[in-house]
């Protein structure tokens, strides 16, 4: 089996995972997993599952050292398991560790791990300036942030199915799924209006 794997940091509504999908499947991926979330987070769920149900033998592609990690730590934990699992990950068009006879070749896993350090590095050059602009955007008397939420904000969606929930006819959660919003969003709502 050939799974593919693709990553954005954020949201579907910010970043378009489509691209990588395609070129997976391009790449010969039979089953392309994908997830929203940070290259350095300690967790990131469809590829922890991705790798408890692929077997010895198996092949794992990606586009890019980053999308696994941004983290060089976890980049040699994911090898560690790859070769515990005698599999093969090939970044398309780099660089293939192929651990399915239980070794790597010692070249593949270094540049591997040398391409996860540029990744974290890059992570940390990032946040670095956008840390810079921020302190430079505040010194200049500029608000950072969000604005505050004020009750002109609240959705006339909320404010309809309001009345339901104060009558006793919803509870909190329909609230929040009929309204389309976390339950956070809609106790914030709810105190604003109280």
């Amino acid at each position: 089996m050939i799974y593919g794997y693709a990553r954005c940091s954020t949201n579907e509504s910010k970043q378009d995972i489509n691209r990588q999908i395609k070129e997976l499947k391009a790449a010969g991926a039979d089953e392309v997993i994908f997830e929203y979330e940070h290259g350095d987070a300690k967790t990131k769920k469809e590829l922890q599952m991705m790798l408890e149900i692929s077997k010895a033998g198996d092949t794992i592609i990606t586009l890019e050292v980053s999308r696994l990690s941004r983290s060089t730590q976890q980049l040699c934990e994911l090898i560690d398991i790859i070769r515990q699992k005698r599999l093969r990950l090939m970044i398309v068009g780099s660089i293939t560790i192929d651990c399915r006879t239980g070794k790597t070749d010692p070249m593949s896993e270094a540049f591997l791990q040398m391409a996860g350090v540029f990744s974290q590095l890059e992570l940390a050059m990032i946040r670095a300036r956008v840390k810079s602009g921020m302190e430079n955007a505040k010194a200049k008397g500029k608000k950072i942030g969000r604005r505050p939420t004020t009750k002109e904000d609240i959705p006339a969606n909320f404010l309809k199915h309001y009345a339901i929930f104060m009558e006793g006819k919803m509870n909190v959660s329909e609230l929040a799924r009929v309204c389309g919003l976390s339950r956070p969003t809609v106790y914030k709502y709810l105190k604003m209006i109280g």
